[in-house]
């Protein structure tokens, strides 16, 4: 096994952090839509997914923009569809993530099974 397994495997398990973090402020936007004052809360990956060597998260981390945790203050109405649409794409997200750790789990499997 090598460290570069640990890596991805660590790096896989903060995205899938990230994405729990992000569904949880998507809920609490939703929830508070009609709260006076409320501010809209959402995460931008790219603060975390610019750390990792992989151009899929470096191609992220530009798309994205350069903080963790983002409040709109400009915008004033939270818009149900908008957040069930972003609700779905950290859906996708979480689907993509999952499969990438099943797949890096996979492979220490094969590396351990190889070695015996």
């Amino acid at each position: 096994m090598s460290y570069t397994n640990v890596d991805a495997l660590g790096n896989t398990n903060l995205m899938l952090d990230l994405i729990s973090q992000r569904q949880r402020a998507l809920g609490s936007n939703i929830a508070n839509m009609d709260t006076p004052g409320y501010v809209r809360r959402d995460i931008d990956f790219s603060s975390y997914l610019g750390t990792m060597n992989s151009p899929l998260e470096t191609k992220l981390s530009q798309k994205l923009g350069p903080s963790g945790v983002i409040e709109d203050r400009e915008k004033q109405e939270i818009d149900i569809a908008e957040e069930l649409a972003e609700m779905q794409k950290n859906s996708l997200m979480y689907t993509v993530a999952t499969r990438r750790m099943s797949n890096i789990i996979t492979q220490m499997k094969t590396v351990i099974n190889v070695g015996k």
